[in-house]
């Protein structure tokens, strides 16, 4: 780790430092704009206009962001990341809802919500965001998406003016939050998605070119509803390597940086570069593969659990960007982990625990065996969030001393390879587990047997039980109460590993304004964005 660091901060510091109209409903589409900007040393081009660069580590197939539909897959990440999208309802910083699209929301009764459209509200191409629009949009979503028609249990809609009626299959305390997940970005559907991805919605920028694993072109939106923007043209870069994306900052050929190495940090604290920073519920986690013969075994999960050194990977390889996760939830929310009961890094228990269920090293090579077969644990994990291979050799090291082989397998390739349960023992990712502000979406995403990221296929009677009573339950207090007791099955069934929570920062050269860094992580380049 160290000699890492080292290269980086010295390649980053031996490079020279380079100084780097509201429209009605009815107007026409803004026109389309092409080609890739690859350097930036100023912010307007000779024509005057405004230019952003944005490099990003994240905006790749890898995390199923192949472009801006929201959809496909996570791409309504991008497309509300990237400010093309938007939806009904937003989470703000305190991670409450508060409308967005909608002016407001109703609960009519447990099976029936009335959704009232803000006025004026239209798409890029001039026309108007209205109920029918909405509605429109919302049923293909649920054809096709498989995730979200799951979650919003959508059984029919009527839409009357501004004025949008959803009726449910069954109570759905969630459906609002849900509503504001990135998924939920309102398109127009009628308009289409382009060959590559791209679609038409209601936000500060229009998408006009998208090649996937490279770049994706903006230009403002000249009908936009809610206030003038200020950068006429953006593009977003894909720069999946935290290295390369560091000496892109530094040289001057972006203007600022999503998912920057930690270790890079220290390069860019000084008057030429400012952070926006914020906690976010983004944790690195470890899955456990259910079917695999090894980690079926309740000793060896518990004492995975207990050989992973929390305190260290955030302290020093975060380099104290974060902080120890207990649960599923930070303790910023009213169901987070400050009263549950997690193992701590124990290695000596952790040796205890395997020694009672078998697990002995009978020749002497550092690695258990039980019935003739080695305590081998495949770890698979990916590299565009650049600390979780630093995650992976920490508990590698960590894990050898209470007598595990990790193997590391770091891909890009890792979504269809987790498909393969045979191909590995427990897979390790990066989550926003809250980002909705309510606790449904990470178990009914990842926990039961009806998740479509249960992975490793983890089953438990009593979290069945309890999604059940979660999901028809609209009191606040009893949701959170449901919310710990579902986390702390989790633990005493050492389903998951819930190392940290991450501190989310975006780097920027000292110029630009109005770019923030969120607590849900969903907002990013709004049309407050401006280059001085």
């Amino acid at each position: 780790m160290k000699k890492r660091t080292g290269k980086i901060l010295s390649l980053l510091l031996s490079l020279a430092m380079v100084a780097g109209v509201m429209a009605g409903c009815g107007s026409e589409k803004a026109d389309s704009t092409s080609g890739t900007q690859t350097e930036v040393t100023t912010s307007a081009d000779a024509a005057g206009k405004k230019t952003f660069v944005f490099g990003d580590t994240t905006f790749n197939a890898e995390n199923e962001e192949s472009n801006i539909d929201p959809h496909s897959a996570y791409c309504g990440w991008a497309c509300i990341r990237y400010g093309v999208g938007e939806t009904l309802m937003k989470i703000n910083d305190s991670m409450q809802l508060e409308p967005w699209i909608a002016e407001g929301y109703e609960l009519v009764d447990d099976l029936t919500w009335k959704i009232t459209l803000k006025d004026g509200v239209c798409f890029s191409n001039g026309k108007s965001c209205d109920a029918e629009a909405v509605k429109k949009c919302l049923e293909d979503l649920v054809a096709v998406h498989e995730r979200a028609a799951g979650d919003l249990k959508i059984d029919s809609m009527e839409a009357d003016g501004l004025v949008l009626t959803i009726h449910t299959t069954e109570a759905c305390p969630s459906l609002m939050n849900y509503l504001s997940e990135p998924y939920g970005c309102i398109i127009d559907v009628d308009e289409g998605v382009t060959e590559d991805g791209i679609v038409v919605g209601t936000g500060p920028f229009v998408a006009t070119e998208l090649v996937t694993d490279d770049h994706l072109n903006l230009v403002k939106n000249e009908n936009y509803w809610d206030g003038n923007v200020n950068i006429d043209e953006i593009t977003v870069r894909t720069i999946s390597d935290g290295d390369t994306l560091a000496l892109a900052l530094q040289s001057g050929e972006i203007n600022a940086a999503y998912g920057m190495a930690y270790a890079s940090y220290p390069v860019f604290e000084n008057d030429n570069y400012q952070f926006t920073s914020v906690q976010t519920s983004r944790s690195f986690y470890v899955q456990m593969n259910y079917t695999s013969p090894v980690v079926a075994d309740d000793a060896v999960r518990e004492a995975i659990a207990m050989g992973i050194d929390k305190d260290s990977f955030v302290n020093v390889l975060l380099n104290g960007y974060g902080y120890v996760a207990t649960g599923a939830f930070p303790d910023t929310v009213d169901f987070g982990g400050s009263t549950l009961n997690a193992k701590t890094y124990d290695p000596e228990g952790a040796k205890a625990v395997l020694e009672a269920a078998g697990w002995k090293d009978s020749d002497g090579d550092g690695i258990r065996e039980k019935d003739g077969q080695k305590l081998t644990i495949k770890w698979l994990t990916y590299p565009s969030r650049q600390e979780l291979p630093l995650l992976a050799e920490s508990a590698q090291s960590t894990l050898k001393e209470i007598g595990m082989d990790v193997q590391i397998n770091a891909t890009a390739d890792h979504n269809s390879i987790w498909k393969d349960t045979s191909a590995w023992d427990v897979y390790v990712g990066a989550n926003v587990n809250c980002g909705l502000g309510d606790p449904t979406n990470f178990f009914s995403t990842h926990c039961l047997d009806a998740s479509t990221k249960n992975r490793g296929q983890y089953h438990s009677d009593k979290m069945e039980e309890l999604a059940v009573q979660l999901n028809s339950t609209f009191d606040t207090a009893k949701r959170n109460q449901i919310a710990i007791e579902m986390q702390q099955q989790l633990l005493d069934d050492n389903a998951f590993v819930f190392c940290s929570f991450l501190k989310m920062s975006m780097i920027s050269q000292a110029n630009v304004t109005g770019l923030t860094a969120h607590a849900c992580d969903y907002y990013e380049l709004t049309a407050d964005l401006d280059i001085n």
